[in-house]
């Protein structure tokens, strides 16, 4: 159960953050709002790729460790 709220409160920090940036970059570039979704949908696939290849449990788009990544199976991440 701990792992899964580990694992609901990064996806919601993460999407809150990419939300964020999207605005801040359309507001900044001065550009209509309805490109904050696409901007925060490259961030959100940049992050992807950034925490599977560098932070977290490899293989995965999480940036949780593996101790408590709830996609690692038992026994492995602890």
């Amino acid at each position: 159960m701990q792992r899964l709220v580990f694992d609901l409160v990064e996806r919601a920090a993460w999407t809150g953050a990419q939300a964020a940036l999207g605005l801040a970059v359309v507001e900044l570039a001065d550009v209509s709002v309805w490109w904050a979704a696409p901007v925060a949908l490259a961030l959100a696939s940049a992050k992807g790729w950034v925490a599977g290849r560098l932070v977290g449990r490899p293989g995965t788009a999480s940036t949780l460790p593996a101790a408590k990544d709830p996609a690692t199976p038992p026994g492995l991440g602890a």
